[in-house]
């Protein structure tokens, strides 16, 4: 993938993040992830897009009236690497991290967050 493609996947990525409606959610997953797509961090191992759908829907709960963005994003070959914040827009994030994720058609196949201080 160029590297055009791949921030605007990973703007679709954050985006579902900030997602608040259900069904648009899903629908989003299903554009950024692939049918059997993996998704890890330290709380969830999360296999297929209805359960990637079920932990997003779940973590939103955790950031009410709050935004996810990004910055840094690294690719090469079919993998890329982004840092990531949430918090209130007009404050300090409350919490950060960076994602590492790889390719497998113009999708993301597997995902690992890591949090920052976790």
């Amino acid at each position: 993938m160029d590297k055009n493609a791949v921030v605007e996947l990973v703007e679709k990525y954050i985006a579902m993040w900030n997602e608040p409606d259900n069904r648009v959610r899903r629908a989003m997953i299903d554009e950024v992830f692939t049918p059997n797509a993996t998704y890890t961090d330290p709380t969830v191992a999360a296999d297929g897009t209805a359960a990637i759908d079920e932990y997003v829907g779940t973590a939103q709960k955790n950031f009410t009236g709050m935004l996810f963005t990004y910055d840094s994003v690294l690719t090469h070959h079919d993998a890329v690497h982004f840092s990531w914040q949430v918090g209130p827009a007009s404050a300090p994030p409350v919490a950060s991290g960076f994602d590492v994720a790889w390719f497998e058609g113009g999708r993301i196949s597997r995902l690992f967050g890591f949090f920052n201080g976790f």
